[in-house]
C-alpha cells in the first residue's frame, strides 16, 4: 500500500520536499518546518515568533492527515543561534504552550551553523503516530 502525501488545503506547493508523508500504519513523518506560512512567506525574522509558526505548520499538517497534538511523538529541533535559544526560554516555552499546550513528545535538539532558508532561524521536524491511517 502506498504512503499518503499530506498537505493542508490552500497551502503553496512543497519545494522539493513533502510536507507530511504518512503511512499505511499511522506513522506521519513531517519534513522540517521553519517560520513561514501557507503561501511560503516568512512572519517575521524573530525566533520566537520563527518557532511559534513552524510548530503551526506542524500541528496543520498532523491535523490534515487526521490527527491532533497529541498524536505527536517526536520533534527534531534545529536552531542557527543556541544563545538565543537559552536565553529566551520563558518565551520559547509560552509560544510552545500557545501551539501544542502540555504535550511534551520526545525531543531533539541539534544548533547547526545555517539552514537552507537564508532567514529561517530554526526548523523543526516531527513524527506523530495516527490512530489509523488516512
Amino acid at each position: 500500500m502506498p504512503h499518503t502525501t499530506i498537505q493542508p488545503d490552500g497551502w503553496a506547493p512543497a519545494k522539493g520536499y513533502a510536507n507530511g508523508m504518512l503511512t499505511p500504519s499511522g506513522i506521519l513523518h513531517i519534513g522540517g518546518q521553519i517560520g513561514w506560512d501557507a503561501n511560503k512567506e516568512f512572519v517575521g525574522d524573530g525566533f520566537i515568533e520563527q518557532m511559534e509558526q513552524a510548530l503551526k505548520n506542524i500541528r496543520a499538517i498532523v491535523e490534515a492527515a487526521g490527527g491532533t497534538v497529541e498524536d505527536i511523538v517526536r520533534l527534531t529541533w534545529f536552531v542557527t543561534d543556541k544563545a538565543e535559544y537559552v536565553a529566551r526560554q520563558r518565551e520559547v516555552g509560552e509560544a510552545y504552550r500557545r501551539v501544542l499546550g502540555k504535550h511534551f513528545p520526545a525531543m531533539s535538539m541539534l544548533v547547526v551553523s545555517e539552514l537552507v532558508e537564508d532567514r529561517a532561524k530554526v526548523e523543526i521536524e516531527a513524527t506523530a503516530e495516527l490512530s489509523k491511517a488516512g
